[in-house]
């Protein structure tokens, strides 16, 4: 019974810890999620790109999110190799350093952090003051966990269970490494394994030298995690991830050898146990770091030639495979023909994001090339939406339930939205754009500035559309209603900061105010026409009086 019970008290600590890590990571991202693009690319410079790496760890406590987003960049174009590796490279620091901080005994927190975090989410309908809330509450979960943890592991330590374990590992490092790695992979968090492993020693429910096996194994695992999330990203986007993982797991390798074999483990006991491995863990990151680093470029060929691209027939074979994704052998099969339907509307997705990752530099740039390569996109949306509008039409009626043509009309009816967001790039954009070239006009550093964060808002909501569409989730539709509005809040406070510069007489600001608020209606039109995916999905589950969310339910529980 002990050993039942301590397997049931384990697993409930750990799951609280893993919620907990993940709930302070989500908070985040749903604050500044849009801003971590700008983030991450804005450094070319090698120690540039793995301080932001570094410091986007911290905040978003997990490496593993770090590689995730370094690899859909580089996987779009917008990081090259050594900038992402870097990024990578500094991001396993930072998710070192941010368990140092965290192992601090500071059990006094709790109450304070639960009561400050409560009252923001609970009563603050503020966005980002409610995500601070949660992030907040988040960290003193992760405190809680940790204290269960400690209480978990006490009935049992004095028991000739855990003991043998211990020693067992302690003895066969190479086990240990591997349970390490298991541990971290499972898990999906470097930072929760460490920390589980700094418990477990600074209790004495394990030895040193097997806690620093399993995290030395816990630090090649973690570098499995982004490899597995991106198995279906283009071989750019993998390049990443498996440098990393080579150069991680060899590093990893070769430390434990040294540290087991040419020398004892316990002189790198500086301190107490567990602060001793954190110790370990953070000189084990910075020495690959600092290792690594001047070699980020020359390693760029040799992955290239190792994982090369696509080219050739194969790539047109894949090209033609994604060219549409409507099968018409599904169409009298009403759920294999909406899975096409959405298939399709995916691909639209991804036309649109392409068109709209042009805007910013169709401002800076004003090539014709941008506006040229938006025009054609655009026209392939077209073709895209007509190709469309004669599958739905061929689809029986008559053989689809009354629910399946609602979805059907649904899907049909965002699919214009769509193609109407790609028109307003493709000519009220490129217009501006257009404007701003021929009048060889600049916006005031402040209000260029606004536009890329309202820039970025609009890829982030794009993104999640995507989610949404997949999902069919309620509460990710609340939430993408909530993203509408505030981004609507946020064209307002635009537009008044916009006309107090032109009250304060800036010349820039003069210049191109028409340009500055025609870009403004865009983006928020385009937003809006990506955001009505949401609302076939209120509508179903009663969430939606004629255009309005339930007050009480979306205000309050929209961004949980």
């Amino acid at each position: 019974m002990v050993i039942i019970s301590f397997l049931v008290s384990l697993a409930g600590a750990t799951m609280l810890l893993l919620f907990a890590v993940r709930m302070v990571r989500t908070g985040i991202e749903r604050s500044y999620g849009a801003s971590f693009q700008r983030l991450l690319t804005q450094n070319q410079s090698m120690l540039g790109a793995s301080s932001s790496g570094l410091m986007l760890a911290i905040v978003l406590q997990s490496s593993a999110a770090v590689a995730l987003l370094t690899a859909g960049f580089a996987a779009n174009g917008f990081l090259s190799f050594p900038t992402g590796l870097a990024i990578i490279l500094g991001g396993d620091l930072g998710s070192a350093l941010i368990i140092q901080i965290l192992s601090f005994k500071m059990d006094w927190l709790v109450p304070l952090l639960l009561a400050t975090g409560g009252w923001l989410f609970v009563k603050v309908e503020n966005k980002k003051s409610r995500q601070l809330g949660r992030v907040l509450m988040g960290i003193a979960l992760i405190l809680i966990s940790l204290q269960f943890l400690r209480e978990a592991i006490a009935p049992i330590r004095d028991s000739a269970f855990l003991p043998a374990v211990a020693d067992y590992l302690a003895r066969d490092f190479l086990t240990a490494f591997l349970v390490g790695a298991a541990l971290a992979f499972v898990m999906h968090s470097s930072v929760a394994a460490i920390l589980m492993c700094v418990t477990l020693v600074q209790i004495g429910a394990i030895p040193f030298a097997a806690a620093l096996s399993l995290a030395l194994g816990a630090n090649m695992g973690s570098a499995f995690i982004p490899i597995w999330l991106t198995r279906d990203v283009n071989t750019r986007g993998r390049r990443i991830p498996v440098a990393n993982l080579i150069l991680r797991g060899s590093w990893a390798i070769i430390v434990l050898m040294v540290i087991h074999i040419a020398f004892d483990p316990s002189i790198l006991l500086f301190s107490k146990a567990g602060q001793s491995l954190i110790y370990a863990h953070i000189g084990f990151n910075l020495s690959l770091l600092l290792l690594a680093l001047p070699f980020c470029r020359v390693l760029q060929s040799s992955f290239e030639l190792f994982m090369p691209d696509l080219q050739g027939a194969r790539a047109e074979e894949l090209n033609s495979q994604v060219a549409s994704a409507l099968d018409p052998a599904a169409l009298d099969s009403p759920s294999q023909a909406i899975a096409s339907l959405k298939r399709e509307l995916l691909r639209m997705i991804d036309m649109v994001e392409a068109m709209f990752r042009l805007i910013p530099d169709m401002y800076e740039n004003g090539a014709d090339e941008l506006f040229q390569s938006a025009s054609d996109q655009d026209k392939v949306i077209n073709s895209t939406l007509s190709g469309f509008r004669s599958y739905v039409a061929k689809i029986p009626p008559d053989t689809y339930r009354k629910q399946d043509n609602k979805s059907v009309r649904g899907l049909m009816d965002y699919a214009i939205r769509l193609e109407t967001a790609g028109d307003v790039i493709s000519k009220e954009i490129t217009s501006a754009a257009r404007e701003m070239r021929d009048g060889r006009m600049k916006f005031s550093d402040e209000g260029w500035n606004e536009l890329l964060k309202m820039h970025e808002g609009v890829r982030a909501n794009l993104q999640f559309a995507s989610n949404v569409l997949i999902s069919d989730d309620l509460e990710s539709a609340r939430l993408l209603v909530v993203e509408k509005a505030e981004f609507k809040r946020a064209e307002r406070k635009s537009r008044k900061r916009h006309l107090a510069r032109l009250q304060d007489g800036r010349a820039e600001s003069f210049e191109t105010s028409d340009v500055h608020l025609k870009t403004l209606r865009a983006l928020r039109d385009i937003n809006s026409h990506i955001s009505a995916i949401a609302y076939p999905i209120l509508y179903r589950n009663g969430q939606l009086l004629e255009t309005r969310l339930i007050e009480n339910l979306a205000l309050r529980d929209a961004n949980s």
